[in-house]
């Protein structure tokens, strides 16, 4: 099918957008039924489709435009504490050992695994009995595990000095598993990026799978949420204030209203930015974070950057970047010292300047808190 022959696209930029992205962001542009594109600040190239993008459809669904971390997002909870317990490197160094210990990041500890996934995530089948199988093996002991890459569990401190906590992470293993299976089922479209029909069998399968998977996610994030307050409940006696939760992801497709009518909107890292909804926008190690309500920009597909984005790929970064830089850029951020070399592909220098990221997207959100990092926890 061909609705026409190019959507129309609104962009929020920082910099001359580089070749090989506006040659990726041509592509999904003329892709067929693509009807709407916004183009977030943080946009960066990806495989397949641009990281920062928002996209609908009205009825194919392209399974590159979620991406494999499908329900990748931010959680953010404030304590009953301020961020003093920070000025001693001993406290700090008991913090990051106690998050290594109880939030792993490939999979659990033999004594820490679940039985079985909880209840909301084992109420109904997925489209396939090997994605079954793999959800009740490899589901099971990566729930509430981090990943690698740009997941971290982060503590901060507000403009008032509370202290929060804050982090990043997605669907693991399982995520990349259904985003694979449909991807074999899909049909490669004129443009060469695999799409699937809404209104086949195979289109309802990955929008099912892809919606259990969101929820996989959450859940994963709850879990590490409640393992890191648990921690410093344990270490110094100071309570989440649960009240305070901003959780959403911002990988995924939804079915929504947008100009009148209703189509699918792809988000691969782009924040939902509803009128008054709430979100987490996340600097990079070592900048300041955003705590946002959406503006409901129409025009954006009601959505906002994800984050600073990557200025540098992960190569690039560890060829430019020497880990005597890495510290100089973290310097009064704690973090494990012994993973320095590997942290160098995720030094603020690889991330764009993020505030620069939420000026160009004034008009997409709200900010209603800043936060300073005090310490990241992120696992090689």
């Amino acid at each position: 099918m061909r609705a026409h022959a190019t959507a129309a696209v609104h962009e929020w930029l920082v910099e001359k957008m580089p070749t090989d992205v506006r040659q990726a962001i041509d592509r999904i542009r003329s892709a067929d039924d693509v009807a709407y594109l916004a183009v977030m600040p943080d946009v960066h190239r990806a495989d397949d489709v641009c990281v920062g993008l928002a996209l609908a459809t009205r009825r194919l669904i392209y399974p590159s435009a979620v991406g494999g971390d499908i329900g990748c997002g931010m959680l953010a909870v404030a304590f009953d504490a301020g961020g003093e317990i920070f000025q001693e490197e001993a406290n700090a160094r008991a913090v990051l050992q106690a998050l290594g210990d109880m939030i792993p990041c490939h999979r659990q500890a033999v004594g820490s695994t679940p039985s079985k996934l909880p209840p909301s995530l084992l109420a109904e089948s997925l489209s396939d009995p090997r994605l079954d199988h793999e959800r009740n093996r490899d589901g099971r002991v990566q729930l509430g595990t981090l990943g690698r890459g740009n997941h971290f569990v982060e503590l901060q401190v507000d403009a008032d000095e509370r202290l929060w906590l804050m982090l990043h992470s997605g669907s693991r293993g399982i995520g990349q598993r259904i985003s694979a299976h449909h991807l074999r089922n899909a049909t490669t479209m004129e443009s060469g990026l695999p799409a699937l029909d809404s209104q086949t069998a195979e289109g309802r399968a990955y929008l099912h799978d892809a919606g259990w998977a969101v929820k996989y996610a959450s859940e994963s994030r709850m879990a590490m949420a409640r393992a890191a307050t648990g921690a410093l409940q344990k270490l110094f006696n100071i309570e989440a204030d649960w009240s305070t939760l901003i959780h959403g992801d911002h990988n995924h497709v939804r079915h929504e209203e947008h100009f009148g009518e209703m189509m699918f909107v792809h988000r691969k890292g782009a924040l939902p930015a509803s009128i008054g909804e709430a979100g987490v926008i996340p600097g990079s190690m070592g900048t300041y974070s955003f705590h946002v309500l959406g503006r409901g920009c129409e025009n954006a597909l009601k959505s906002s950057s994800h984050g600073a984005g990557r200025a540098m790929r992960r190569g690039e970064a560890r060829d430019r970047i020497r880990p005597r830089e890495l510290r100089r850029q973290l310097k009064g951020v704690w973090f494990d010292d012994r993973l320095t070399t590997a942290l160098c592909e995720e030094a603020p220098a690889a991330y764009k300047n993020v505030r620069q990221v939420m000026r160009a997207q004034r008009d997409l959100t709200k900010v209603i808190r800043e936060l300073r990092p005090l310490l990241v926890y992120k696992g090689k």
